[in-house]
């Protein structure tokens, strides 16, 4: 059965936004509305709890985090490893920090990219970000004081097919990149404190 058009000067009826690209748009929308409403439900704090497990290897714990004005738990708790290649005297038993850090940056702009993309109505067939970084380490080495330690440069190239045409395809890419957390991070630093606990 056709729906019936609208009557001379109402506005067409929104569409109610439906599942796509494996994310949950409805809930995305209500979720847009809810903190909207209630600014303090914006508020999260992550964490990852860091072992030494010997020579260069670290296993990181996440679990908790707090969120939505209560303290929250993952469905399954996480652990993630990192080390160093044998090359720069490590056992190879995981990737390294900087290549967390580049997985960080893919992932969440595959995540926007994928609910940009649902929210807009375009259904994605795939999506690929390939992240590179280039570091000097000489910085890390202590070897030269004008060399900063971290990456001189990060470039990200981002492949996506989807149903839209390719303008709409970049402009989601573009809204991904503006409201990626990672990308903010390292564009533009956030305060970092270390303490030596006990």
């Amino acid at each position: 059965m056709d729906t019936p058009a609208p009557a001379p000067g109402m506005p067409t009826p929104k569409r109610l936004p439906v599942p796509r690209n494996g994310v949950d748009t409805p809930r995305l929308f209500a979720t847009i509305a809810a903190v909207a409403d209630q600014p303090s439900l914006a508020r999260f704090q992550f964490r990852a709890q860091g072992t030494w497990l010997g020579g260069m290897q670290c296993r990181s714990a996440i679990a908790g985090f707090h969120g939505a004005g209560a303290e929250m738990r993952h469905t399954t708790s996480f652990t993630t490893e990192s080390d160093h290649p044998k090359v720069l005297c490590g056992q190879d038993r995981g990737p390294t920090p900087l290549e967390h850090l580049l997985h960080a940056l893919a992932g969440c702009l595959t995540a926007g990219i994928a609910s940009i993309a649902a929210a807009r109505g375009v259904t994605l067939q795939s999506v690929q970000c390939l992240a590179e970084g280039d570091v000097d380490l000489r910085g890390v080495l202590g070897l030269a004081e004008e060399v900063r330690a971290g990456f001189q440069a990060i470039r990200v190239t981002c492949r996506i097919e989807g149903d839209a045409p390719p303008g709409l395809l970049q402009a989601i890419l573009d809204q991904a990149c503006a409201r990626s957390a990672v990308l903010d991070i390292l564009t533009w630093g956030a305060p970092v404190t270390i303490a030596l606990g006990r």
